[in-house]
């Protein structure tokens, strides 16, 4: 007979391999078509131990599977079978996803469940009427001429006042700064002054900022899980870094309810932020309550906060540390600088007419961020299924992630040169800048959802780069980019794609 430790040991086995047989049977009948390509996946498991494997490097880790794949489209399977998706860098499919078949591919509750505490009911979590309404009114508000003065004006004041003097100070005491870090303090305090109106000092006192910083990241960590579960049940038991995100959502919740409370009391039209004008555009808004429009008033401005905040600061890193490593661009941005007329006499900004004339400088940020992008991969929820112009098959239900990472790396779209730093590549034969196809440049997002902010970042980090190259160079310790790093860049997997460990650098002077 067999002993009770045997019959269980049988019992186990038997019982892991119904199971396995089980999962093997329905990830066969759950997909219609087994004709999309799935690189290192394997029944009940899926991708999930090259997920593990590539953790460190998880967008380069997709970029190579996507330009294995016949059409630069490939199935995700996840651990258990629990959800399906397709990952997709051919512009066509994006096209496809982002605006041929717009009302197919949603937000959904994939967002909705990770950033809803945060977000709330904001423009970029929401879907239909709710975004229909803030898309409508966030349009109107970046497209006056108002809001595109006050930003140019706080972007200035903030270099003028805060961002030089710090820099100045760090090159005459020889300092080693983290100058990601530097980036991330200057263009938080800019979107603070932008969407509050509240001054950058008195925010950098407050608990808000680091609330802000656990939140985003703990919401980067449940997007980035491959079990989801596992953050499901901390949340729900309310401990670890789920305790920890309830208390951040909580300072944010006060502090951002003062500041609507506070400015209700304020004269409408007194203040150019953007939290005034939402006000203003509230009061021909219906709601249950007052409380019910502050929840309004707070889930849009947290939006653009988390829009803004990193975005730009993640992009201006990764392209001081790509001319670290490519001085003769360094040296045509320079040259396109002392082209504009009285430099020399020049205070320590540009102003706006005089930004426009920089292509050089234009390509070469163009060229960092179709090599970089600040969200390096981004998610939609299929309302039904549907088959992509390529011929791969989106079940209801499923994800289908766009990577423009991967875009940026697919010889089929940039050609054979896609990993160097080109930014020639942006000019016509007389020097001037030339956009490129949105769907080929998933930067700023596209279609309907195009970001309304494209062009004031793009001043922004205009305004910044010009600065900085004018009166410094920019020594990175890692030497910056060269062919090796390129590679294997040192990023780190968040919602955004900032660098890893930081970018210390020294400043020098330049000798004008």
């Amino acid at each position: 007979m067999l002993d009770l430790n045997s019959a269980s040991l049988i019992f186990l086995t038997l019982s892991i391999c119904f199971i396995s047989l089980f999962f093997l049977f329905f990830s066969a009948s759950s997909n219609p078509s087994n004709k999309n390509p799935c690189p290192q996946s394997y029944p009940i498991i899926g991708n999930l131990p090259g997920f593990l494997r590539n953790h460190h490097r998880f967008h380069d880790w997709v970029a190579e599977m996507l330009s294995q794949t016949p059409s630069s489209t490939l199935q995700v399977n996840s651990f258990l079978n629990l959800s399906h998706g397709i990952c997709t860098a051919n512009p066509i499919n994006v096209e496809h996803l982002l605006r041929a078949n717009f009302q197919n591919y949603i937000k959904g509750s994939r967002y909705n469940n990770v950033l809803n505490e945060l977000l709330g009911q904001g423009i970029f979590n929401v879907d239909e009427h709710a975004w229909i309404l803030q898309r409508k009114i966030a349009s109107h508000e970046f497209n006056t001429k108002s809001l595109k003065h006050f930003i140019s004006d706080v972007v200035k004041s903030e270099i003028t006042n805060r961002l030089m003097p710090f820099l100045s100070k760090a090159c005459n005491d020889d300092m080693v700064i983290d100058l990601q870090q530097v980036l991330q303090n200057f263009t938080f305090n800019n979107i603070c002054n932008v969407a509050f109106g509240v001054d950058p000092a008195y925010l950098q006192n407050s608990s808000f900022v680091k609330a802000f910083d656990d939140a985003v990241e703990i919401c980067s960590s449940r997007f980035m899980s491959p079990i989801p579960a596992v953050w499901k049940v901390k949340r729900v038991m309310n401990i670890g870094s789920e305790k920890r995100f309830k208390e951040a959502v909580k300072v944010i919740n006060e502090y951002a309810m003062e500041i609507i409370i506070s400015n209700e009391n304020k004269e409408i039209g007194s203040n150019q932020d953007l939290l005034s004008r939402f006000m203003s555009a509230s009061k021909s808004m219906e709601f249950q309550d007052q409380e019910q429009r502050r929840k309004f008033l707070r889930d849009i401005i947290i939006s653009f906060i988390l829009a803004g905040k990193d975005s730009t600061s993640t992009a201006l890193t990764w392209f001081f540390w790509l001319i670290a490593g490519n001085p003769r661009c360094a040296s045509l941005i320079r040259a396109e600088l002392s082209s504009l007329p009285e430099l020399e006499l020049r205070p320590r900004t540009f102003s706006y007419d005089e930004l426009k004339k920089l292509h050089y400088l234009h390509a070469a940020l163009s060229e960092s961020l179709r090599l970089f992008p600040p969200v390096p991969i981004n998610s939609r929820l299929t309302v039904d299924k549907d088959v992509l112009p390529d011929g791969t098959y989106v079940g209801k239900g499923w994800f289908a992630d766009y990577s423009a990472y991967a875009v940026g790396r697919m010889e089929t779209v940039w050609g054979k040169d896609c990993r160097e730093f080109k930014p020639e590549r942006w000019l016509d034969a007389d020097g001037a800048f030339q956009p490129s196809d949105q769907f080929r440049f998933p930067v700023f997002h596209c279609g309907p959802r195009m970001c309304l902010g494209k062009e004031m970042a793009y001043v922004q980090m205009k305004s910044i780069a010009a600065v900085l190259m004018h009166q410094f160079d920019i020594i990175a310790l890692d030497g910056g980019a060269n062919a090796e790093k390129m590679m294997n860049p040192p990023y780190s997997l968040s919602l955004l794609l900032k660098m890893r460990g930081g970018f210390p650098v020294q400043i020098k002077r330049r000798q004008q």
